[in-house]
């Protein structure tokens, strides 16, 4: 498969990764002193699962200069996602599938009228961080993603090409469900971004503190409740992502906690910000999002350069 990569963060890092270790085409997407850092050294990852060290790494920030590929992995900021949209233009077509790994609930929509019904929604599972230029460590012991279109129907094209994927040694699943598939990820994403970056904790001491306990799971059962006034099924997937969390490995903490300990830009508007829009939108009430909306507003869009 020709891969393009947009853009090589943390989570791009290691799946493009996965694919270029396996023999595939992949062409990282990339800037400042990362870029310079894998066009010099070639892009690490450090993995419990495998560390991988991608020499003469295919390393660029101009997009045009890659052309048509069979499958990007579109993994942006959500603030930038209508911006790299604009840019992956040229390396798509009618046969592309461009897989959104955003966070959130609305990428897909918000990239559909850019680059077309290519456009497929990609859930994913990765705790990671660009540790330095060049660089990917990968912290849990899950990477994996699903990925289907919205409105559940076939794709013999999209199937084909996560066969390869699975083939590079990826956990990846065709979904024809992709929309509660999507919803599952953001009740536990909701819950990891805003206890741990409200409280900079990790999910150990968070979850053995009762009353840090509490809001991580208010702040899940608030998105399932948004999810079934939607009527969208996901009924107990509160309880599913809080045993989950209870059994993932207790140093791990969400991006948007790292991001705020950096000094970052966050995503809290695309999140909690989102639950607190749908919530007073659809007559649910939201008490949990909105207090960490309020604790973290003032320092979402980072410290000032």
């Amino acid at each position: 498969m020709r891969v393009a990569v947009m853009a090589t963060g943390a989570l791009g890092a290691y799946f493009g990764g996965r694919l270029a270790e396996a023999g595939h085409e992949v062409h990282f997407i990339a800037r400042g002193a990362h870029k310079d850092a894998i066009e010099q050294e070639g892009l690490r990852v450090e993995s419990p699962l495998g560390n991988m060290h991608i020499r003469n790494a295919n390393v660029t920030d101009d997009p045009k200069g890659v052309g048509v590929v069979d499958l990007v992995l579109f993994a942006v900021k959500l603030w930038d996602a209508e911006k790299a949209g604009e840019l992956s233009k040229p390396l798509v077509n009618q046969d592309t599938r461009v897989l959104s790994m955003l966070n959130g609930i609305d990428s897909v929509d918000r990239l559909t009228p850019i680059l077309g019904d290519v456009v497929c929604a990609t859930p994913t599972r990765i705790s990671a961080v660009i540790s330095a230029p060049g660089v990917v460590t990968h912290k849990g012991t899950f990477a994996n993603f699903r990925c289907g279109f919205l409105d559940g129907r076939a794709d013999a094209r999209l199937e084909s090409l996560v066969e390869e994927v699975k083939k590079a040694k990826v956990d990846a699943t065709f979904s024809r469900n992709v929309r509660q598939d999507l919803w599952e990820k953001f009740i536990f994403l909701d819950g990891m971004s805003g206890a741990t970056a409200s409280t900079r904790q990790s999910i150990g001491p968070l979850l053995a503190d009762p009353d840090t306990r509490a809001l991580f799971y208010d702040l899940m059962k608030e998105v399932e409740t948004i999810g079934l006034k939607q009527g969208i099924a996901l009924e107990g997937l509160a309880d599913k992502s809080f045993a989950f969390a209870i059994a993932a490995p207790p140093h791990l903490k969400a991006s948007m906690c790292e991001d705020v300990e950096r000094g970052n830009r966050l995503e809290l508007d695309w999140l909690q910000g989102k639950v607190v829009e749908l919530g007073r939108k659809l007559g649910v009430p939201t008490p949990a999002n909105e207090y960490v909306y309020k604790v973290l507003k003032l320092l979402r869009n980072g410290k000032p350069a």
